[in-house]
């Protein structure tokens, strides 16, 4: 390392969570910079695929695409054609359309509604970037953009010629660098306790719990974590953590760990990725 290197460490809210930026391996006066321009390839891409935002490119694919094709930009069709990608190798375990549901128990916009829902097959990419759907429905890609902001994040800090680097959006983080970053693992109901400790150098890891958005809808336990096949929440003190070699792969993986087991353990081994599971 260069000896006139320096370390930074900056946090923003961003995502709906906080965002941490701790980077290592240039000049202060270059340090800033790179750490601001991988912010704002965050922003990018929370301007462009937030469900809530009625500028974003997905609020208006939401709006429009059961109408007519709805051109996008290169990094949302990226996203959703990966979402797609493994949605179809997960037979559905995971599935982006479940918007409409949770709209419905007040976890997402009530313009998400729909009355006949359709599902990720009926979701179709064109050609020149356009997404179309086929039926009634509403995608959410919190599941894999939060992972692909990180991964994002990293590939600016890359470019910039940082040596080492961890990003961290509220539990979906990303680390590159000589030098391993340990990450503790929470316990799903007492996040103070630290449950297990993961080395991760050179990959990414992600976590999904139902613990901090559940709560009661007409006298039943929702969370954010649905099942797509049974249409039901996953509530309770359990946590799914995978360790992948991108942050999107990664958070994307916890879904099929979750609503589909018997599948999980041949897409992890082909990812070259592992499983944590947590419970009370």
């Amino acid at each position: 390392m260069n000896l006139c290197s320096s370390s930074l460490s900056r946090c923003r809210p961003l995502l709906g969570t906080f965002v941490e930026i701790k980077a290592t391996g240039l000049a202060e006066v270059s340090l800033q910079p790179s750490v601001n321009a991988a912010f704002a390839t965050i922003e990018r891409v929370q301007s462009l695929m937030s469900v809530h935002d009625p500028a974003s490119e997905l609020f208006r694919v939401n709006k429009e695409a059961l109408r007519h094709p709805v051109k996008v930009s290169d990094e949302t069709f990226t996203v959703v054609q990966r979402g797609l990608e493994l949605a179809r190798t997960s037979d559905g375990a995971f599935d982006f359309t479940i918007a409409p549901l949770l709209a419905r128990w007040g976890l997402l916009p009530t313009l998400l509604r729909r009355r006949a829902v359709g599902d990720w097959r009926d979701v179709q990419l064109l050609s020149r970037n356009r997404v179309r759907f086929t039926k009634p429905l509403a995608i959410d890609l919190g599941g894999v953009a939060k992972g692909f902001a990180v991964d994002s994040a990293i590939a600016a800090l890359r470019e910039a010629g940082v040596t080492s680097a961890v990003v961290n959006a509220g539990g979906d983080l990303r680390a590159f660098g000589p030098e391993p970053s340990c990450i503790h693992l929470r316990h799903p109901l007492q996040p103070q306790r630290l449950s297990h400790t993961v080395l991760l150098r050179e990959a990414a890891l992600a976590t999904s719990s139902p613990c901090f958005t559940e709560r009661r809808w007409r006298g039943r336990r929702v969370s954010h974590l649905v099942n797509p096949r049974e249409q039901c929440a996953v509530t309770g003190g359990l946590s799914v953590t995978v360790r992948a070699p991108e942050c999107w792969l990664a958070d994307a993986l916890t879904k099929v760990v979750l609503f589909a087991p018997a599948l999980a353990e041949p897409l992890l081994a082909r990812h070259d990725a592992e499983a944590f599971i947590l419970t009370a």
